[in-house]
Protein backbone atom coordinates (compact mmCIF):
# COMPACT_ATOMS: atom_id res chain seq x y z
CA UNK A 1 0.00 0.00 0.00
CA UNK A 2 1.19 3.31 -1.10
CA UNK A 3 1.25 6.40 1.20
CA UNK A 4 1.03 10.21 -0.05
CA UNK A 5 1.52 13.31 1.13
CA UNK A 6 -0.91 16.30 0.01
CA UNK A 7 0.31 18.21 -2.45
CA UNK A 8 2.98 20.91 -1.33
CA UNK A 9 2.66 22.98 -4.09
CA UNK A 10 -0.79 24.31 -5.35
CA UNK A 11 -3.88 24.68 -3.90
CA UNK A 12 -7.20 26.22 -5.22
CA UNK A 13 -7.04 29.46 -5.45
CA UNK A 14 -3.18 29.54 -6.88
CA UNK A 15 -2.14 30.72 -10.17
CA UNK A 16 -1.25 27.40 -12.11
CA UNK A 17 2.24 27.49 -13.27
CA UNK A 18 3.02 28.61 -17.09
CA UNK A 19 4.62 25.72 -19.26
CA UNK A 20 4.99 25.19 -22.93
CA UNK A 21 6.13 21.70 -23.52
CA UNK A 22 6.20 19.25 -26.49
CA UNK A 23 3.96 16.86 -27.58
CA UNK A 24 4.49 13.38 -29.33
CA UNK A 25 2.85 14.98 -32.43
CA UNK A 26 6.42 18.07 -32.72
CA UNK A 27 4.11 20.42 -32.15
CA UNK A 28 4.56 22.52 -28.23
CA UNK A 29 1.31 23.22 -26.39
CA UNK A 30 1.29 26.55 -23.86
CA UNK A 31 -0.78 27.11 -21.01
CA UNK A 32 -1.54 30.37 -22.12
CA UNK A 33 -2.73 29.25 -25.73
CA UNK A 34 -5.85 28.67 -23.23
CA UNK A 35 -6.95 31.37 -21.27
CA UNK A 36 -10.50 32.05 -21.32
CA UNK A 37 -11.12 27.91 -21.35
CA UNK A 38 -11.56 26.32 -18.86
CA UNK A 39 -8.33 23.78 -18.74
CA UNK A 40 -8.33 20.03 -17.25
CA UNK A 41 -4.49 18.62 -17.07
CA UNK A 42 -3.97 15.13 -15.80
CA UNK A 43 -0.34 13.66 -14.58
CA UNK A 44 0.19 10.75 -14.97
CA UNK A 45 2.85 8.57 -14.09
CA UNK A 46 3.97 6.67 -16.81
CA UNK A 47 2.05 6.02 -20.74
CA UNK A 48 1.14 2.84 -21.35
CA UNK A 49 0.86 1.21 -17.64
CA UNK A 50 -2.71 -0.21 -17.15
CA UNK A 51 -4.38 2.14 -15.00
CA UNK A 52 -2.82 5.13 -17.11
CA UNK A 53 -4.54 3.87 -20.09
CA UNK A 54 -7.90 3.27 -18.45
CA UNK A 55 -7.72 7.12 -17.10
CA UNK A 56 -6.25 8.46 -20.37
CA UNK A 57 -9.55 6.38 -21.92
CA UNK A 58 -11.50 7.74 -19.59
CA UNK A 59 -10.46 11.24 -20.42
CA UNK A 60 -11.02 10.62 -24.07
CA UNK A 61 -14.27 9.21 -23.55
CA UNK A 62 -15.88 12.43 -22.04
CA UNK A 63 -13.87 14.41 -24.35
CA UNK A 64 -16.42 15.91 -26.15
CA UNK A 65 -18.62 16.79 -23.27
CA UNK A 66 -15.66 18.67 -21.75
CA UNK A 67 -15.36 20.49 -24.91
CA UNK A 68 -19.31 21.70 -24.68
CA UNK A 69 -18.60 23.12 -21.51
CA UNK A 70 -16.07 25.26 -22.60
CA UNK A 71 -12.92 23.02 -21.19
CA UNK A 72 -10.17 21.39 -22.81
CA UNK A 73 -8.48 17.93 -21.53
CA UNK A 74 -4.68 17.64 -21.24
CA UNK A 75 -2.10 14.93 -20.71
CA UNK A 76 1.56 14.90 -18.75
CA UNK A 77 4.11 12.22 -17.91
CA UNK A 78 7.58 12.08 -18.39
CA UNK A 79 7.15 9.46 -20.97
CA UNK A 80 9.39 9.91 -24.01
CA UNK A 81 8.64 10.85 -27.46
CA UNK A 82 7.53 7.08 -28.82
CA UNK A 83 6.02 6.20 -25.86
CA UNK A 84 3.51 8.87 -25.96
CA UNK A 85 2.86 8.48 -29.91
CA UNK A 86 2.33 4.50 -28.86
CA UNK A 87 0.11 5.78 -26.11
CA UNK A 88 -2.33 7.71 -28.12
CA UNK A 89 -2.48 5.77 -30.65
CA UNK A 90 -3.53 2.33 -28.40
CA UNK A 91 -5.63 4.45 -26.46
CA UNK A 92 -7.21 6.49 -30.08
CA UNK A 93 -6.42 9.86 -27.93
CA UNK A 94 -7.65 13.06 -29.66
CA UNK A 95 -6.37 15.36 -26.68
CA UNK A 96 -2.42 16.14 -26.76
CA UNK A 97 -0.17 14.72 -24.47
CA UNK A 98 2.92 16.35 -23.43
CA UNK A 99 6.35 15.11 -22.61
CA UNK A 100 7.71 16.45 -19.09
CA UNK A 101 11.21 14.70 -19.92
CA UNK A 102 12.96 16.15 -17.13
CA UNK A 103 9.53 16.46 -14.40
CA UNK A 104 9.73 19.85 -14.52
CA UNK A 105 6.38 20.77 -14.54
CA UNK A 106 5.80 17.85 -12.03
CA UNK A 107 7.86 19.27 -9.78
CA UNK A 108 6.37 22.83 -10.19
CA UNK A 109 2.54 21.50 -9.97
CA UNK A 110 3.84 19.61 -6.90
CA UNK A 111 3.03 16.07 -8.06
CA UNK A 112 6.75 15.09 -8.49
CA UNK A 113 8.06 13.92 -4.77
CA UNK A 114 8.48 10.94 -2.65
CA UNK A 115 6.25 7.78 -2.76
CA UNK A 116 6.52 5.50 -0.29
CA UNK A 117 5.48 1.23 -0.34
CA UNK A 118 6.25 -1.26 1.76
CA UNK A 119 8.64 -1.88 0.15
CA UNK A 120 10.75 1.19 -0.96
CA UNK A 121 10.81 5.01 -1.09
CA UNK A 122 11.24 6.60 -4.51
CA UNK A 123 10.56 10.10 -6.77
CA UNK A 124 8.25 9.95 -8.84
CA UNK A 125 5.12 11.43 -10.14
CA UNK A 126 1.73 10.92 -7.82
CA UNK A 127 -0.97 11.12 -10.23
CA UNK A 128 -3.09 14.33 -10.24
CA UNK A 129 -5.50 16.11 -11.93
CA UNK A 130 -5.72 20.26 -11.81
CA UNK A 131 -8.70 22.44 -13.00
CA UNK A 132 -7.87 25.42 -14.09
CA UNK A 133 -10.51 28.09 -14.62
CA UNK A 134 -10.18 30.78 -17.71
CA UNK A 135 -8.18 32.83 -15.72
CA UNK A 136 -5.49 30.56 -15.47
CA UNK A 137 -6.58 29.97 -11.71
CA UNK A 138 -5.95 26.71 -9.74
CA UNK A 139 -9.90 25.59 -8.68
CA UNK A 140 -9.48 22.24 -7.53
CA UNK A 141 -6.65 19.75 -7.23
CA UNK A 142 -7.19 15.76 -6.99
CA UNK A 143 -3.73 14.26 -5.37
CA UNK A 144 -3.02 11.16 -5.00
CA UNK A 145 -6.36 9.78 -7.00
CA UNK A 146 -7.78 6.63 -7.88
CA UNK A 147 -8.54 5.89 -11.52
CA UNK A 148 -11.74 4.19 -11.05
CA UNK A 149 -15.25 6.97 -11.01
CA UNK A 150 -12.43 9.87 -11.10
CA UNK A 151 -13.24 11.63 -14.85
CA UNK A 152 -17.03 12.01 -13.30
CA UNK A 153 -16.12 13.27 -10.76
CA UNK A 154 -14.07 15.76 -12.54
CA UNK A 155 -16.93 16.64 -14.76
CA UNK A 156 -19.70 17.05 -11.88
CA UNK A 157 -16.84 19.68 -10.45
CA UNK A 158 -16.54 21.59 -13.73
CA UNK A 159 -20.17 21.61 -13.92
CA UNK A 160 -20.86 23.01 -10.64
CA UNK A 161 -17.88 25.46 -11.12
CA UNK A 162 -20.03 26.61 -14.08
CA UNK A 163 -22.94 27.12 -12.18
CA UNK A 164 -21.22 29.12 -9.64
Amino acid sequence: MAVFLTNPVLAPGNRAPAFTLPTDRGDKVRLTEHRGRWVILFFLPLALTPSCCVQAKEFQKEADRFMTLGAVVVGVSPSDHQRHSDFRKKNKLNFPMLHDRDAKLAIRYGVYRERKTNVRNYLGIVRTTVLIDPAGKVTHLWDNLRVKGHVGRVYSRLEAELKG
